[in-house]
């Protein structure tokens, strides 16, 4: 018996890297998974069923349940049939963790509009629309009577919530995310549906050249950058255990799980009038005494902070 016992899980961008280790994990739990992925490379570019399928077969040959979706995430009939094929497999829906992405790394300069359309996409958008059917029909079970008991686990990064040179078009699609995580949490909490996200570090097709140096774990045997030590807290996550916890993000990586505060209000300033344009400079520089230095963008240049 796992903490997942019997319930049905949704993961996208399950066919390799992290996605796989939350299918895997959820699978050994005893959940029944539905496993999605385009099969596309780490720009975003082809397409395949293999890798969706090959995941599926491995979690039967655990002896688990699984079927394998090739939908796209971020088209509306294919969110749909994706929530629809979990329905129609095992009879309902109690945890969707969106993970598909990928990325195009220009600088701004450099950055072409498909290079931030294309991205913006499928991280935003395909975290939004299998959001917003599976809220739809966790609503319509509670209209009926039979409130969910269901968990949604959103993918935002690092990169979103600090900024990373050479990857606006990815901060800005990770940083909605984090938004959206905060206002699903808000509207669909009525529902019996909370909603989290995860912000993790892991060495994956689109992180193995961040994260080169650590390719071969250490003598410990444990390997810090190892997708499959991201899992355990999504896992979690989808549990009926994690009711209380609801629109936070958590950043993981290695053993270290922490909680990310995000933005919050800091020093103000009330002049009890509208400002001159001579006065606000005066009033910028108190406020930013009182306020923490704000941690540099990854890659950035201290000089340029």
């Amino acid at each position: 018996m796992g903490i997942c016992d019997g319930r049905v899980v949704i993961v996208t961008g399950a066919g390799r890297g992290i996605g796989r280790e939350h299918a895997l994990e959820f699978a050994r739990q005893g959940a029944r998974v539905v496993v999605n992925d385009l099969g596309t490379g780490r720009d975003g570019d082809g397409r395949s069923g293999g890798p969706a399928l090959a995941v599926a077969e491995e979690i039967r040959a655990l002896g688990g349940q699984a079927v394998a979706s090739g939908d796209d995430v971020a088209d509306w009939n294919g969110a749909a049939r994706l929530v629809k094929t979990a329905v129609s497999a095992y009879g309902g829906l109690d945890v969707l963790v969106n993970n598909a992405g990928f990325v195009r790394d220009r600088m701004l300069v450099s950055m072409g509009e498909d290079d931030w359309d294309e991205v913006i996409r499928v991280h935003l958008k395909g975290h939004f629309l299998p959001l917003r059917h599976a809220g739809a029909y966790w609503r319509e079970r509670a209209k009926s009577g039979a409130p969910a008991a269901a968990r949604v686990i959103n993918t935002s990064s690092g990169a979103g919530l600090l900024g990373s040179v050479g990857q606006a078009n990815y901060s800005a699609a990770k940083a909605g995310i984090a938004a959206l995580t905060q206002v699903a949490a808000a509207e669909l909490g009525r529902y019996g549906v909370t909603v989290n996200a995860i912000a993790p570090a892991a060495r994956t097709r689109m992180t193995e050249e961040v994260f080169a140096e650590t390719m071969a774990a250490p003598e410990s045997g444990f390997d810090p950058m190892h997708p499959a030590n991201v899992s355990p807290l999504v896992v979690w996550l989808g549990s009926v255990a994690s009711e209380a916890v609801t629109g936070r993000v958590f950043e993981v990586e290695g053993g270290v799980i922490s909680l990310a505060t995000g933005w919050t209000h800091g020093p103000r300033a009330d002049r009890g009038a509208r400002w001159s344009p001579a006065e606000v400079g005066d009033a910028v520089a108190k406020l930013l005494e009182e306020a923490p230095d704000p941690l540099p963008a990854y890659g950035a240049r201290p000089s340029s902070v």
